[in-house]
């Protein structure tokens, strides 16, 4: 008895035991539960009682300097279904597949997959959603939604770049502003059951998104359509592969246009611009397409590198001037040719020659044997010193992505030969925008700036969000040396190879350059002109490149016409007045007058009237009466050999192509 007592007090404190044991492992599961996994399970539990529908935010236009948009949006429509509220799958199926012109499968397929809620299609038309709602369809969700459209089609295709279908930047300023551009998603949140059911009497809940911020640019739109049309013309007239217009203010280095051709359309980017590719395009593999794709969006400018040439002796003469190892008025001697490290190397006119000339008027000759010398003197290390001054070993900085970089010797091995032809820009490759860096800094003091295309931010309410800043303070060389060479750039311009580029009234400085592609006799060449205005201010520098020009090819000969139609255009648009010289004025020629106002009258009588006075007229538009004109009225310092631009009806300035003899 007393055992059997003792046994059952030991069996009631066990279980007492026990019980405190397991009431803590509770109380202690509690704890961890609420402490540790609440906000885990009340998210699950969110999850489960509510479904969300995403707002799309609104991507943040694009804007040029002077705020005409680059890039927008317009209001569109996505489709949805919500598969616990779909009822007839079947039937709902073949319903938007008659709208949307979707494949029937295709759409059945999303309906039976098991989720909250399933994208049919993004970006559709208000007409097309609008058909949609009256159907009733039930599970199938109507919302508002956002299509990125360029305004401008082509204009700066490469530079703007454009949005893949989720709405983020794949190439251009598209995609390296995108975090500013993107902004950030809202939801509208709706209650349900456990089986994903929206409950009688739900109240529903918007979270508002955030939209994209405003990026404005240094472009300009009249500068970009100027270059534009004339590299259109020049690439079609000589029958060219492609050609490049960058035009920048060498002082800042923000950029006002940079044109390539043949271009792309920004709202339909994945149609190939090669008639002879479309008609085999759907033969290609996938990897054959986005091949093409990509070499059609890559931008000449930045991505790709070339032999500069002669717009190279720029900076030989500079490194040598800088040194003191040449004066201008040294004296130099052209055989046609030298020799170097055992192998003959000729100048451009050989078998002729230059003779005997100074510094300067080999300059102006791009006579090859003068930049040969000086390079001599300065010797592989201090050239090579020079290059990296100059920025030719590393990119240049611009707000675009993809840069590619020079493709330098190594010092070690420069060699008397690669010395001798890299004096006048050969046997290494940099690209146009490292080039026009080089010279802008040349030109402007001796700065090395940063190229950019972005300016500033804006808010969505147009206050300024960011400023975008590019300083650089790096020199290149002096401010004497860069006095010196603007005043031998003009006079390449004024009497020298780049003479084509000239215009009365303006003082503008250049080098030409004729470089031949690789492999050497291929008779394939590049035909190039960097040019600057005023030459003793510069406001503004371009560079145009013709890749393989077909019969002529010198760039003095074909991309010198070019350069002077281009600022023809862009200084007077600039504000740069024409200033005419003594020797200017005494030419018959030159005869300064107000223009006159043309609105109103007869197309066709202001065409016989100008072309009296031995002008050059090209009409735009219908005929009819001029309902404008180009130069504008009350404009000064034109000379005889202007080309007039009269718009008739239909023709608008700045919005319809201008020709060009």
């Amino acid at each position: 008895m007393f055992r059997a007592a003792i046994s059952e007090k030991e069996c009631l404190l066990f279980g007492l035991c026990l019980f405190e044991i397991l009431l803590f492992l509770l109380i202690g599961r509690v704890f961890y539960i609420q402490f540790f996994m609440g906000e885990r399970l009340q998210a699950l539990a969110y999850e489960q009682q509510t479904r969300d529908r995403l707002i799309k935010a609104v991507r943040g236009n694009i804007t040029d300097r002077n705020g005409v948009p680059l890039a927008e949006n317009i209001t569109a429509y996505s489709i949805s279904v919500i598969h616990a509220q779909i009822k007839d799958a079947e039937g709902t199926a073949k319903s938007l597949s008659e709208v949307l012109g979707l494949e029937y499968d295709y759409i059945l397929k999303k309906i039976n997959k098991n989720v909250a809620l399933e994208r049919i299609q993004t970006k559709v038309e208000a007409e097309t959603a609008e058909k949609i709602r009256n159907l009733n369809l039930e599970g199938v969700a109507v919302d508002e939604d956002v299509k990125r459209v360029y305004p401008l089609n082509s204009l700066a295709c490469r530079v703007i770049g454009f949005v893949g279908k989720d709405n983020q930047g794949i190439i251009g300023l598209e995609a390296k502003y995108d975090e500013y551009l993107k902004g950030s998603p809202g939801k509208i949140l709706t209650e349900t059951d456990a089986k994903g059911r929206e409950l009688n009497f739900s109240v529903k809940t918007r979270n508002a998104p955030e939209n994209g911020k405003t990026l404005v640019t240094t472009l300009d739109v009249n500068i970009q359509k100027y270059a534009e049309q004339i590299l259109e013309n020049a690439v079609e007239a000589k029958n060219a592969k492609r050609g490049a217009i960058i035009v920048m203010n060498p002082q800042n280095g923000e950029i006002y246009a940079m044109a390539g051709k043949p271009d792309f359309d920004l709202n339909d980017p994945f149609t190939i611009n090669d008639e002879s590719l479309k008609a085999v395009w759907s033969g290609l593999s996938q990897e054959e397409q986005n091949n093409y794709l990509n070499s059609m969006w890559r931008n000449f400018s930045i991505n790709d590198t070339y032999e500069p040439g002669s717009t190279f002796k720029t900076v030989t003469s500079s490194a040598g001037l800088e040194e003191g190892v040449v004066t201008p008025d040294d004296t130099f001697n052209c055989g046609g040719g030298r020799k170097v490290g055992g192998r003959y190397i000729k100048c451009w006119r050989s078998p002729r020659s230059h003779g005997t000339e100074t510094f300067v008027q080999g300059v102006q000759n791009s006579c090859n044997p003068v930049f040969m010398d000086v390079a001599a003197r300065l010797g592989a290390d201090k050239f090579y010193e020079y290059m990296l001054k100059f920025g030719f070993d590393k990119k240049t900085g611009i707000d675009l992505p993809g840069e590619a970089i020079g493709i330098m010797h190594k010092k070690e091995n420069i060699g008397p030969v690669e010395l001798a032809t890299m004096s006048f820009g050969q046997t290494f490759q940099i690209t146009p925008m490292q080039l026009l860096r080089a010279v802008s800094s040349i030109v402007n003091g001796g700065r090395l700036i940063t190229p950019h295309v972005g300016r500033e931010i804006l808010n969505e309410d147009e206050s300024l969000y960011e400023t975008l800043d590019f300083s650089n303070e790096e020199r290149s060389i002096s401010k004497e040396t860069s006095d010196t060479m603007r005043e031998i750039l003009e006079s390449v311009v004024y009497t020298g190879t780049g003479n084509k580029a000239y215009i009365p009234g303006y003082r503008i400085g250049g080098k030409t350059a004729t470089s031949e592609k690789l492999p050497r006799g291929n008779g394939k060449y590049i035909a190039s002109f960097m040019s600057f205005a005023p030459a003793d201010n510069p406001q503004v520098i371009a560079l145009v490149l013709i890749d393989e020009p077909q019969v002529v090819y010198y760039g003095g000969q074909v991309a010198g016409p070019v350069m002077k139609d281009l600022l023809t255009m862009v200084l007077p648009y600039l504000g740069i007045e024409q200033e005419y010289n003594e020797e200017e004025l005494s030419k018959k020629e030159i005869a300064p007058f107000d223009v006159d106002d043309y609105s109103g009258r007869d197309v066709k009588e202001v065409k016989s009237e100008l072309e009296k006075a031995e002008m050059s007229v090209e009409v735009i538009g219908e005929g009819g009466s001029v309902v404008n004109q180009f130069p504008l009225k009350g404009e000064k310092n034109i000379y005889k050999q202007q080309d007039y631009t009269l718009y008739g009806v239909g023709g608008v300035l700045n919005e319809t192509k201008r020709c060009f003899k």
